[in-house]
């Protein structure tokens, strides 16, 4: 993308330059095309005009309609079809058991960071992206556009976040579900810390509405591998029980447990459809990007690298 790269608090330069040309592909038709593959980049006569929208800072230059702001005194951008057929909604769970962190970054924090690269990713193929932020209910819902310039409000978005208690997921799922007007690729950034039933209910809506959805399940670490030792006193996020135990007592119940839940959540992607992915936070962002692209490239193209 030609347009300059607004300054950020969530997006980094380095790891932008280590992804390189990654592309955001769906594996279904959405709205009639197959969505984020490469379309003409000619514009005018070439494509098929949308509409107006008030020009936001960083849109380019070149968009803006000369002769609307001769009318109106007002700067307002072009949008055309070709750039509006392919819309990605990511949705950030901002509960507060997101807000654990065994290191320096907590998944939250790696959260925000992940959805302003996949959102520049996006934007960069030259397709549209929004944003919802939710924990006991939608906080913020930022619908679509095509231009750099919502980055920018993607980044106060996610500065202005302050993890609550969630009692679940499904019912925020069913909002945003209706929130979204039509079908889009829908990407959703959480550590799924609920009722197994509830999470894959509210991922089943999204399905079921024609979009094509995507679970980056976003974890510490620490609670994929429980490496305590010693008396830990171990306190809910969201407004569980504090347990005080012996580490190395609950450390095989727990990941079996754990490992039953994630496996039921997997399972339950895999029979809807659903691409799921694991997300380790002490892992390199341009490394788990990287790596979730080419799962998917090799999935689309049958298996075959």
């Amino acid at each position: 993308m030609s347009e300059h790269l607004p300054q950020t608090n969530y997006l980094d330069p380095q790891v932008l330059q280590k992804l390189g040309d990654l592309e955001l592909i769906a594996r279904e038709v959405v709205e009639g095309l197959r969505v984020g593959t490469h379309r003409s980049q000619l514009r005018g006569f070439s494509t098929e005009f949308a509409h107006h929208r008030q020009y936001a800072p960083g849109d380019a230059i070149r968009s803006i309609d000369w002769r609307v702001y001769g009318r109106t005194e007002r700067y307002y951008t072009k949008l055309y079809e070709a750039e509006t057929n392919f819309d990605c909604y990511l949705l950030i769970d901002a509960s507060a058991s997101m807000s654990y962190a065994s290191g320096s970054v907590s998944k939250l924090e790696y959260a925000k960071f992940l959805a302003a690269s996949l959102a520049y990713i996006v934007l960069k193929q030259r397709d549209s992206v929004g944003l919802s932020i939710f924990d006991s209910e939608v906080r913020s819902h930022l619908p679509p556009r095509s231009t750099m310039g919502i980055i920018l409000q993607i980044d106060q978005l996610l500065q202005g976040i302050k993890p609550t208690p969630r009692t679940s997921i499904a019912k925020q799922l069913h909002d945003i579900a209706l929130m979204i007007k039509r079908r889009s690729f829908v990407v959703v950034i959480s550590d799924l810390l609920s009722d197994v039933d509830d999470i894959l209910g509210g991922l089943e809506h999204l399905r079921f509405d024609g979009h094509n959805v995507v679970v980056l399940h976003t974890l510490d670490p620490y609670e994929l591998e429980f490496p305590f030792k010693g008396a830990w006193c171990f306190e809910g996020l969201e407004e569980e029980e504090p347990l005080t135990t012996q580490a190395e007592r609950i450390r095989e119940d727990y990941l079996s447990s754990f490992n039953q839940y994630l496996q039921a959540i997997r399972e339950g992607c895999v029979a809807s459809q659903i691409d799921y992915t694991t997300v380790d936070t002490s892992l390199p962002l341009d490394q788990v990007l990287n790596e979730f692209f080419f799962r998917r490239q090799t999935m689309l193209n049958g298996g075959k690298g």
